[in-house]
């Protein structure tokens, strides 16, 4: 019979480690989870205040500190975002004057080619290297390029900026800090939401309130943020990293469980990431947009992408996928756009070709649903769905997902075709008995589980827990409040499981 007793001893928490959390170390990564980031943005936050009235001084403090984090995540390749900013901004100034088409053309072309000749530079130079030295069967010598964190998110931030101002679907800013800050802003900076000009640069154009309701409410969701990455994705990365790193060693089962783990980890690593950010803005009155809303409910790969990075999934669609021709075209164009704009969103993901593999299964998934729409719709109209078959569409679009993510997360592409072949041929094979956890964090990590599901569930019947707090006593918010961050603190962070590992999306 199951003790508390015995789970909380199995869980073997030190609290000595909360020494490590909360020491300032100069030298630590700037990352949401680390002590230093935790004391710089309680000192942030004060002077914030203080500046409330001062706005020019304000917009300046905060565009340094967004500088000054990306410097501790990055080293000296914050100028290479100071670089980006300073052309863009000038390239809009001087597109905004022109009055000739053909010459604003020419401007926006020359922020394409800065912009993703940057970013083709720093990310994909070996990968087209290699891939051209292979087809040609000739050499390549590696090259040591260092890859700045977040470069993909400001670099497509940048950009659809300058692209707006060119549509004129904007006004093109005037304010050179203003604009830094819309760039840089260090919540969202080095993994999103991928913000546009016409919410973020707006809110900073008007202005925006600091006051306690903003702060309550943000760190609600930063607390949500916290429970996603380091309660549930960190600890199942410990099972996730072991299988995929010595695949050979594992049965059928162990692999399936292998890659429905890694859907649980993406999800509540990335999610927790855009909570954490979404939330640390909300706090100083900026609201950036919904990044996830609980993707594993959709019940089709169409409405899989509605709800899975929305920012970065809309960013595609208005700057690729439409200039392209979207669907006003003849279905086979309609369906070569779809799959070139799915392709090149796995080849953002990451310069390698499980990566676009990964992103070319998900646009064969889109073009065959495409293809059999009118037919679904014949046996729907046939056939109303009811509860239980929006709950089956709903586990087989998680399948199809977690299938493809397999390629996402192999090692390479011919790593994720053997895995495929041991889970097929090996259904009754060895099983390795190291699974990364022990029996207590086996258990923790299903109770969390639970209680995300019960919260996606709500969120997805549009319940709010936040006015639910706020209609109890008023004591009861901050019981609750420090409550959760004694639990997160604890299971979160303290078990032989525990590896404080950095957020998924940094490599992109």
């Amino acid at each position: 019979m199951w003790n508390i007793d015995e789970f909380l001893s199995g869980l073997n928490i030190d609290l000595d480690r909360l020494r490590d959390v909360f020491t300032y170390d100069p030298q630590a990564p700037m990352i949401f989870s680390s002590g230093i980031f935790l004391w710089l943005f309680v000192a942030f936050i004060l002077v914030y205040l203080l500046l409330q009235r001062r706005t020019t001084a304000r917009l300046l403090f905060v565009t340094l500190f967004s500088y000054y984090f990306y410097y501790k995540s990055s080293g000296t390749y914050f100028f290479l975002l100071g670089l980006v900013t300073v052309c863009d901004f000038f390239i809009a100034r001087l597109m905004a004057r022109e009055a000739i088409p053909w010459l604003r053309k020419a401007w926006v072309v020359l922020s394409l080619f800065i912009n993703l000749g940057l970013l083709c530079y720093f990310k994909y130079t070996n990968f087209l290297g290699e891939t051209f030295a292979s087809l040609t069967g000739g050499t390549f010598t590696t090259m040591d390029i260092f890859l700045p964190v977040g470069i993909s998110f400001y670099i497509f931030q940048a950009l659809s900026y300058t692209i707006d101002v060119y549509r004129g679907t904007i006004e093109v800013e005037r304010n050179f800090f203003r604009y830094a800050l819309f760039v840089s802003f260090f919540p969202q900076l080095v993994a999103g939401p991928i913000e546009r000009s016409g919410n973020l640069l707006e809110q900073l154009r008007k202005g925006h309130d600091f006051c306690f309701e903003n702060i309550r409410y943000g760190f609600l969701i930063v607390l949500l943020g916290y429970f996603e990455k380091i309660v549930i994705a960190d600890r199942v990365a410990a099972y996730v990293n072991v299988v995929f790193n010595n695949y050979e060693a594992y049965g059928s089962l162990q692999l399936i469980l292998a890659i429905l783990g890694f859907s649980v980890q993406i999800y509540c690593d990335f999610s927790g990431y855009s909570h954490i950010a979404i939330g640390t803005a909300r706090m100083l009155g900026i609201h950036l947009m919904d990044n996830f809303r609980q993707p594993y409910f959709a019940m089709d790969i169409r409405d899989f992408w509605n709800r899975w990075h929305i920012s970065l999934s809309s960013w595609f669609r208005d700057y690729l996928y439409i200039p392209l021709g979207g669907n006003r075209c003849s279905n086979i164009r309609h369906y070569i756009n779809i799959l070139v704009t799915f392709l090149l969103s796995g080849l953002w993901h990451g310069a390698a070709w499980h990566f676009v593999f990964w992103g070319g299964i998900h646009g064969v998934y889109r073009v065959t649903g495409e293809i059999l729409k009118p037919l679904r719709r014949q046996i729907e109209r046939a056939n109303p769905v009811r509860a239980g078959g929006h709950l089956v569409k709903c586990f087989i679009t998680f399948g199809l997902t977690s299938f493809a993510w397999l390629f996402f997360r192999a090692n390479s592409l011919s790593d994720a075709v053997q895995i495929i072949r041991n889970i097929f041929g090996d259904a009754a094979g060895h099983y390795c008995s190291e699974w990364g956890m022990d029996g207590a964090n086996i258990t923790l990590l299903l109770l969390a589980l639970i209680v995300l599901i019960l919260i996606s569930m709500a969120q997805e019947r549009n319940i709010s827990i936040y006015a639910w707090l706020n209609r109890q006593e008023k004591w009861f918010p901050f019981v609750a409040y420090f409550v959760f961050t004694i639990l997160i603190l604890i299971f979160g962070m303290w078990g032989d499981s525990y590896n404080a590992a950095s957020f998924i999306y940094f490599q992109f």
